[in-house]
């Protein structure tokens, strides 16, 4: 049984490490704290009851750390429809109680056993079939779906009235179950992948044993993926995945088709026709050829991870300052589902923690090119690859040098990875946000460092831009390699500005150990800076006042010159 990504709602600090061990067993979810009541939680919400009827209206599943009263009490507006419910689980702040709520159609008694074996205790299953067989009928395992639940209530109550059951086809996991089997009886379980109507008195299941052979030239290939089936008296629910020859990896059609036919795509090498490619993909599977189609049909569900390879894909990422909670969500998911990590060892062990099935490639900071190219060799193998920056991957970090890489390569598996950049809180707007709004007008971003430029260059540009009245904002201002750097920097700029120009030094913001402080470009000296240190001066119209709890706060106007009447 596969379920989407939960949410972990907890409202007190007393549950964050219980949280913790749940998030080990899914990595991906995210720990939701009451605001002003629980520090360190990936993300933070402000009123429990809007925010657990949110998610469960968005389907989400949810695993509360609470009384079970409070859960209750909140969703039972929402619980209209039996069956269309997300799965919702209470826990004991301690992990001592696993107790599944809502949700026996959406898997939540499997999520019940896998929490309660990462918390080393018992789950409090109540569901009376699932009590009584053993197995839930109307939840099959992963590999095999179920035709009509409304039929499958009814024959689940009549097994529970009493009445004895056979079954037709291969079902191993139904062999474990503690049915009323006799051979004789009215009422079947029918388990295969050929189309039928269920009697009153059948239930019908069927294996996800079929895989879909198709070409990108065919128009509307969710349509011939359909009608095909239809002509073959195949179930649409027995279809597990489509196959594609891998020099259509990055057919759009093809991935639309998947995506809309809710199937993974698979893709093999060099096999010719389409009756060829799922002869190699199902091996032993009879195969039914229809209009440039060919259909496999195996005796057992498929195991879909082990035909052909999937679409590589590869993410670079950032990571943001350093903070968990400053990390975007879309970042989170990707973390999760990658095979392997690369990047500057620094940053890879800031991105955990990980799987012990993902492999870390750890390198030197120097090590750009390389790094990107190994990412981009690992992804066309099929795997899910990411390259990890602090900050935005795209502010003097991997994802310029990832794009180069691809721009001089003319190996077409590259070609056909799945490339997105996915974006991060810089470390200049993290400062900022600490400061106040120092960059509320127009802005210059600009690195010290010389490795990859002229120092020329960068004299140039920061006359120009402090000359044009640009607050400006500072990486890599400093170092043992360059002491002089910034000296010569802030000679520049203050050609330009006043010594009362207002200065932010941000250090290690969003990590342990931050430090921010205001000061002058007057008052500004380079031994105040360090490599860690961020550089954010004011322009002409930057301006400083204290707040009534004793900071400062720092903008920059969005108005220039005459301020505007109010």
């Amino acid at each position: 049984m596969t379920h989407s990504t939960p949410a972990i709602v907890i409202l007190g600090q007393g549950s964050l490490a219980t949280a913790r061990h749940i998030q080990q067993v899914y990595p991906a979810a995210q720990i939701h704290g009451l605001a002003g009541r629980v520090e360190g939680a990936d993300v933070v919400y402000q009123e429990f009851g809007t925010f657990l009827r949110e998610l469960y209206q968005r389907d989400v599943p949810i695993i509360a750390l609470c009384a079970a009263g409070i859960v209750i009490r909140t969703l039972a507006p929402l619980l209209l429809e039996k069956g269309a419910e997300p799965a919702v689980l209470v826990i004991a702040e301690d992990g001592s109680a696993v107790v599944p709520l809502l949700g026996g159609l959406g898997g939540v008694n499997v999520m019940a056993r896998e929490i309660a074996a990462g918390l080393q205790v018992a789950a409090a299953i109540t569901t009376s079939g699932e009590l009584r067989f053993g197995t839930c009928l109307l939840n099959p395992p992963s590999g095999y779906a179920l035709a009509d639940l409304e039929l499958g209530k009814r024959f689940v109550s009549d097994l529970l009235a009493g009445h004895s059951v056979r079954i037709e086809g291969a079902a191993p996991w139904l062999n474990q179950a503690q049915l009323p089997q006799d051979p004789t009886a009215q009422h079947l379980i029918h388990v295969g992948s050929t189309e039928r109507e269920a009697s009153a008195y059948e239930l019908l299941i069927y294996p996800r044993s079929v895989a879909v052979a198709v070409s990108a030239g065919i128009a509307d290939l969710p349509g011939a993926v359909r009608t095909a089936l239809k002509q073959a008296n195949v179930a649409m629910q027995s279809l597990a995945c489509l196959v594609a020859e891998s020099s259509e990896m990055a057919a759009a059609n093809v991935r639309e088709a998947a995506l809309e036919l809710g199937v993974p795509l698979r893709f093999v090498s060099g096999q010719g026709d389409v009756g060829a490619l799922a002869q190699v993909a199902v091996p032993g599977a009879k195969v039914v050829a229809s209009d440039n189609l060919a259909i496999a049909i195996a005796e057992h569900p498929l195991d879909v991870a082990h035909i052909g390879r999937s679409r590589g894909r590869l993410a670079v990422i950032g990571l943001g300052p350093g903070a968990a909670e400053l990390m975007v969500p879309v970042v989170k998911a990707e973390l999760a589902r990658a095979t392997d990590v690369l990047g500057y060892e620094t940053y890879v062990r800031m991105a955990g923690p990980f799987r012990d099935d993902q492999v870390l490639h750890c390198t030197d900071n120097r090590e750009e090119m390389q790094r990107a190219r190994h990412a981009f060799r690992l992804a066309a193998e099929g795997r899910s690859v990411i390259v990890v920056s602090s900050g935005d991957p795209g502010v003097f970090a991997m994802a310029a040098a990832v794009l180069e890489a691809l721009h001089e390569s003319n190996d077409p598996e590259w070609h056909r990875v799945d490339l997105e950049i996915l974006p991060g809180v810089s470390a200049s707007l993290a400062t900022a946000a600490q400061a106040g709004a120092p960059l509320g007008h127009d802005f210059c971003v600009l690195s010290l460092s010389d490795n990859l430029k002229p120092w020329s260059i960068i004299e140039k540009r920061l006359d120009l831009a402090a000359q044009a009245d640009f607050a400006l904002a500072f990486y890599n201002p400093i170092s043992r390699a360059r002491p002089w750097q910034l000296g010569q920097a802030l000679e520049i700029v203050a050609r330009h500005r006043t010594p009362e120009t207002p200065v932010v030094l941000g250090r290690d913001i969003g990590r342990p150990g931050q430090t921010l402080r205001t000061t002058t470009l007057g008052a500004l000296t380079p031994d105040q800076v360090d490599m860690r240190t961020m550089v954010l001066i004011g322009s002409s119209t930057t301006c400083v006042f204290s707040h009534a709890e004793g900071r400062q706060w720092v903008y920059t106007p969005r108005w220039y010159g005459q301020k505007p009447e109010a």
